[in-house]
């Protein structure tokens, strides 16, 4: 995916325009969001564990259970994020690494080293 400075500033759908707020992304590589998730589905599970008795006698354990899964799909997703953070970092350090070793601008292939 390229990411371009030249995105429009309106658009104009039907009689509306519509302005495109200038703000940066916040979590670029989701690491943070599912860690976050994941402590929420924890604590969810222990606020849950006390009261199993009562949710498995209303026919509702799977509630606790829910929340075990989703903790531990949300483990996996963090793993995946944390491989995928570090193989972007990487594959930008190669890039800037060829580019300046080149001498030239590793974003634009016309530029090489000055003869």
């Amino acid at each position: 995916m390229e990411l371009r400075d030249d995105q429009p500033r309106q658009h104009e759908i039907g009689r509306r325009t519509y302005a495109v707020a200038d703000v940066e992304p916040l979590d670029v590589d989701g690491v943070r969001t599912v860690e976050i998730g994941c402590a929420l589905w924890a604590v969810a599970f222990v606020g849950l564990l006390p009261f199993y008795s009562r949710l498995s006698a209303e026919g509702a354990g799977w509630v606790l259970w829910t929340c075990l899964t989703g903790l531990g799909l949300g483990l996996l997703g963090l793993e995946y994020c944390r491989r995928r953070r570090r193989a972007r970092i990487e594959a930008a350090e190669a890039a800037e690494a060829a580019g300046a070793g080149e001498g030239g601008d590793p974003l634009d292939p016309g530029a090489g080293p000055a003869a």
